[in-house]
């Protein structure tokens, strides 16, 4: 049956019941007969040579097992990642405050508190660096062992001196943009429990299984086979646990390795806030060329991404940042380039969006100046420019399909009624000033041609006798949903049975292959991908058992709705749970494994040319916002996100995607803001004081979803868990920049800056 019976339909999520009544048990929650407890010592510099290291008062501590350093591992100091840089413990010198020196190992936390103050440190301290661009500078403090720089992309195509020349008029500016913290409502954590022969099993809270696995194996010098990685349900990720796990979940396989006990190391939330990657600040120079008509001619940017003091994912979270540098847009004239420069302070990672919130805001502040200028409607402006079906991007990608750009255009114009509120706006209240701003983005599905190598996927499915199915894959499921999204796939794949008849298994990293790490929003694309091929062998199958019962052929059996039936009558059919049972008897082969591996793609990193991604999602945010122009205090009202995400598995879920992903923009638009001392150290390591929007500060979000279907998606699937966020920031700024009447080029928003912005 051609009509689906399952995707598409919102079901509730299946491990939504146990999370609301408290009955998910996550790392934390997990104790073991004689396990004991780790914490890490860190440092408090963020440049300096460690002299001397005291842990003799620390070691009479009594409940104190162990303080292990670098010289107490017995494989490798390096947590592989891109660039071979990276350490568990510094070993002669900090590069940043927070960084691992020591691991205290205790029966009780509170023995590892006694200790923790009872070690002490002798340093001489380095000068320091904490702004990309001085980082590059001939002369500046060499900060990491490869290098100031941590990466460099550029793109060029066209001439961007002939499109300056043609272009009519020319808008410059310069962006900033601060860093952002996951704020996951579970820290980090990891539970090592060593085995009986030699082996190590962690359970932890993570996104990429595999990467973990390949950390344990480096820091104890154990082949993989020996090693086995669960994870643990996930209480929030947005990227934070994408690489800073193989550092945790190592350091508590060297605790257990160690003492031979298990071992649980959970950070509190100073320490998480302290230790653990953020959103990369940014700094960005544009310069943008276009004529009188608003016809886009030419795009110059520098971009320069803060890294902190090791590259961990930046090589690859400044590629993207680059290839989206010039928005969904058709511009001939492009050149830009995009640095990372090491600085003292701690390292920045993945975070929902990966490089593109950074550089949306840029070019989206560019094209509200533009349409000023030349006096257009800031959103006719961008939808005379905006990329179509056949148009090629910036980096030579032609798009032959899925480009649902314009349908997102019409129905958040449309949901907003922009054209009647832009028509009145700005508007005053008293000492309250309204404005409105939009904002257009596109998104590559997937790791692209960077990471295809690794953009690959596994899975597991089996039947058992009864009808029930069960699953795994190797791609996580942090609070997305990735979980019953799959589910549904699995679902529909098997004719359409019923999810309450399906089990998805923890992601175990002896039980199923490598598939990559759970990032790029590519889960429900590569997994969804490789459930299919093996739900398909598994219904090869299931036909041939099918057809002994109905005594046909089995090419004549067609399956819809949970039930086999020959096609030249429907009215006679056997359910999936007899069918099963029928094949179970006969030993016919239910359990399969499937494979994908993402299409080719292809890239000239000296050029900037290629096929970057497989596709692209695409969206357009629209936002109001209200500024009191005594406190400066600015509010989103509304927020209407029209987003393009292929075919939709799950209505109600993605939905709940829009209206968080919306909620943590406003966040990074207006209020979420570290406070740096003048060594680099974070002052405000709490949520009491690292301020994150509450239900009372989040605008109504209206959702407005447009399907155009990816064909080489699981029914038509594309990536789309990360797109909501990435351009609220921009569309918030240049809706306070409408309300205020000044350009607002900074993030966040801050009280204080607008205030200062709005002077006179």
């Amino acid at each position: 049956m051609d009509e689906l019976c399952v995707v598409g339909k919102s079901i509730p999520r299946p491990d939504a019941w146990d999370k609301v009544m408290g009955k998910t048990r996550y790392v934390d929650d997990i104790t073991l007969p004689g396990m004991a407890y780790a914490a890490i010592y860190y440092s408090s510099l963020p440049h300096a040579e460690i002299k001397e290291l005291n842990i003799a008062k620390a070691l009479r501590v009594p409940g104190v097992l162990a303080i292990l350093r670098a010289s107490d591992i017995p494989g490798k100091n390096f947590i592989p990642m891109i660039k071979e840089d990276w350490t568990f413990f510094a070993k002669e010198k900090v590069v940043y405050p927070g960084e691992p020196i020591a691991l205290i190992v205790a029966e009780s936390k509170d023995a590892i508190m006694d200790a923790w103050e009872k070690i002490s440190v002798v340093y001489e301290e380095l000068p320091a660096i904490f702004d990309p661009e001085e980082s590059l500078k001939p002369g500046a403090p060499q900060i990491n062992p490869i290098g100031n720089l941590l990466s460099l992309h550029k793109i060029r195509t066209g001439d961007l001196e002939l499109g300056f020349m043609e272009s009519d008029v020319i808008i410059e500016g310069v962006y900033e943009t601060d860093y952002q913290e996951h704020a996951y409502l579970e820290t980090q954590g990891a539970l090592a429990v060593p085995g009986a022969e030699g082996g190590m099993t962690i359970y932890g809270s993570m996104q990429c299984p595999f990467y973990v696995l390949k950390g344990v194996c480096m820091i104890l010098g154990l082949p993989q086979h020996k090693v086995r990685i669960v994870q643990t349900p996930t209480g929030g990720a947005f990227g934070g646990k994408e690489d800073m796990p193989s550092l945790f979940a190592g350091l508590a396989a060297l605790a257990a390795w160690s003492i031979k006990r298990p071992v649980k190391l959970v950070l509190d939330r100073r320490a998480d806030i302290i230790m653990t990657s953020k959103r990369h600040p940014s700094r960005s120079y544009y310069r943008l060329g276009a004529k009188k008509d608003g016809t886009l001619m030419a795009c110059e940017a520098r971009v320069y991404l803060d890294p902190g003091a090791y590259a961990t994912l930046t090589p690859s979270v400044l590629w993207r940042c680059c290839i989206h540098s010039c928005g969904p847009y058709r511009i001939p004239h492009v050149k830009v380039d995009a640095f990372a420069g090491a600085t003292n302070k701690v390292p920045c990672g993945a975070y929902r969006g990966f490089g593109s919130p950074q550089v949306i805001f840029a070019m989206e502040r560019q094209m509200d100046k533009l349409a000023r200028e030349i006096a257009m409607d800031p959103l006719k402006l961008r939808a005379m420019n905006a990329l179509r079906q056949g148009d090629s991007t910036v980096t030579g990608q032609t798009l032959p399909w899925s480009v649902g750009l314009e349908e997102c255009i019409q129905k958040a114009a449309e949901a907003s009624r922009w054209e009647e509120k832009r028509s009145r706006y700005p508007a005053e209240d008293g000492y309250k000033r309204r404005g409105i701003g939009c904002s257009f983005l596109h998104y590559g599905v997937g790791l692209g041609a960077a990471g295809s190598r690794i953009d690959v996927a596994e899975a597991y499915v089996q039947i058992k006798p009864d009808g029930g199915a069960v699953f795994a894959v190797g791609t996580t499921d942090m609070g997305q949903g990735m979980q019953g999204v799959l589910t549904q796939i699995v679902a529909e794949g098997l004719g359409g049975i019923a999810p309450q008849q399906i089990q998805m298994l923890p992601v175990d990293t002896m039980q199923v292959g490598d598939s990559g790490p759970t990032v790029a929003s590519r889960a429900t694309y590569t997994s969804g991908n490789a459930i299919l091929d093996a739900c398909e062998k598994i219904m090869d199958e299931m036909k041939k058992g099918a057809a002994l019962l109905l005594k046909c052929e089995p090419s004549q059996v067609r399956a819809g709705g949970g039930k086999f039936f020959q096609e030249s009558a429907p009215e006679i059919f056997y359910t999936f749970a007899q069918v099963a049972a029928e094949c179970s008897a006969r030993h016919f082969g239910l359990t399969h494994t499937g494979y994908f591996k993402s299409p080719d793609t292809y890239w000239d990193s000296e050029t900037g040319q290629g096929k970057a991604y497989v596709a692209y999602s695409f969206g357009v945010q629209i936002a109001e916002a209200e500024v009191d122009m005594q406190t400066g205090e600015a509010r989103v009202l509304d927020i209407w996100a029209a987003h393009d995400l292929g075919k939709v598995v799950n209505p109600k879920m993605a939905q709940g995607q829009i209206e968080g992903g919306v909620v943590q923009g406003v966040g990074y638009s207006l209020m979420e803001f570290i406070a740096l001392d003048g060594k680099g150290r974070i002052q405000n390591p709490s949520f009491s004081n690292y301020i994150i929007p509450t239900s009372l500060d989040a605008p109504l979000v209206h959702s407005e979803i447009v399907e155009s279907v990816y064909p080489e998606g699981p029914f038509g699937v594309k990536g789309f868990g990360e797109t909501p966020l990435m351009g609220v920031a921009a569309c918030v700024a240049n809706a306070v920049s409408d309300a205020i009447g000044r350009d607002v080029d900074k993030i966040p928003m801050l009280p204080e800056r607008l205030l200062e912005k709005m002077k006179g």
